[in-house]
């Protein structure tokens, strides 16, 4: 089992005519899961990496049956049109990939998602790869170093930076520990999947053990972990690496999403609301692999 993706998830690709879309159809298309068509207006007819090009979500689904998911190359500025277009064919998961979406589409794509009982991840996302399984976006860049990078195990990852997402999983298979799925949640201060959204569905997956976060400052989505966990909504082992730590109020620290103003999303605010809550707080990113060993090897006893 894993979450949000598996071999057998059917999914389109929105803006798949593109440069982008392009290349990480072939991605995905060489490591899974199921690419059934992809859509870009005024193009349908057409085709490209072997699979047909609709001109709307409604065609393809006329023409091929229903979805799964649907991962967007489409610019920032039609990025929300293109998420809620591919929920009205009553998609349930869309993954949006492009940065710079404008912060009032974010929000209202909030609401019509809710309103459909959809969800979306992103935006400014490398998407979610579950080890032997599937892709959705852009993670791993090619299918050979996806299969180099990424190994198959029991430990969930959570990340709201890009490359870090990567090298979380990367280290911890140099380490011998595998991973059920890898999430980036995305680098923007309002994202539609953020940590603990992610955490509840770790929280449910049977194939996942414990997690590992990468957190950063800004926004308050380590500290609503914090809280789930105080509460029993999570009660799996959390290993956790907050970045930052020598940043000061109004300091944006990488992207949009981490920045901290008014005192809120601060460094300390955030490591002692998880340390308190019981996760596993490493000082610097080299600990995350060696103490989620002890971890896991704790859980053994």
């Amino acid at each position: 089992m894993s979450i949000l993706v598996n071999e057998n998830t059917r999914v389109i690709v929105q803006g798949i005519t593109g440069r982008e879309g392009q290349v990480r159809t072939r991605l995905m298309q060489g490591y899974g899961p199921k690419v059934i068509c992809g859509v870009t207006p005024g193009r349908g007819g057409e085709e490209t990496q072997g699979l047909p090009v609709f001109d709307t979500v409604a065609d393809a689904l006329k023409q091929v049956g229903e979805f799964d998911a649907s991962v967007v190359f489409v610019p920032a500025g039609f990025a929300a049109d293109a998420a809620m277009e591919a929920m009205d064919a009553g998609i349930k998961l869309v993954v949006i990939v492009p940065d710079r979406v404008p912060l009032h589409d974010v929000l209202k794509l909030h609401k019509f998602a809710a309103e459909r009982k959809a969800r979306f991840l992103g935006p400014n996302t490398l998407g979610c790869l579950s080890p032997g399984k599937g892709v959705l976006g852009m993670m791993g860049g090619s299918p050979d170093a996806a299969r180099e990078f990424f190994m198959p195990g029991r430990v969930g990852v959570t990340s709201r930076s890009g490359g870090i997402t990567s090298s979380i999983a990367y280290y911890l298979k140099k380490a011998g520990i595998g991973a059920s799925t890898i999430v980036h949640v995305g680098g923007d201060s309002i994202v539609g999947l953020p940590h603990p959204e992610i955490l509840k569905l770790f929280e449910e997956d049977d194939a996942t053990d414990a997690v590992v976060m990468f957190g950063e400052i800004g926004t308050t989505q380590e500290e609503r972990v914090a809280e789930m966990m105080r509460r029993g909504a999570f009660t799996k082992p959390l290993v956790a690496y907050i970045g930052g730590r020598q940043a000061e109020e109004g300091t944006r620290f990488s992207h949009a999403g981490a920045i901290v103003e008014g005192g809120r999303g601060a460094y300390s605010s955030k490591v002692e609301a998880l340390r308190d809550a019981g996760a596993v707080i490493v000082e610097s990113f080299e600990e995350l692999p060696a103490e989620t060993a002890k971890v896991l090897e704790g859980m053994k006893k």
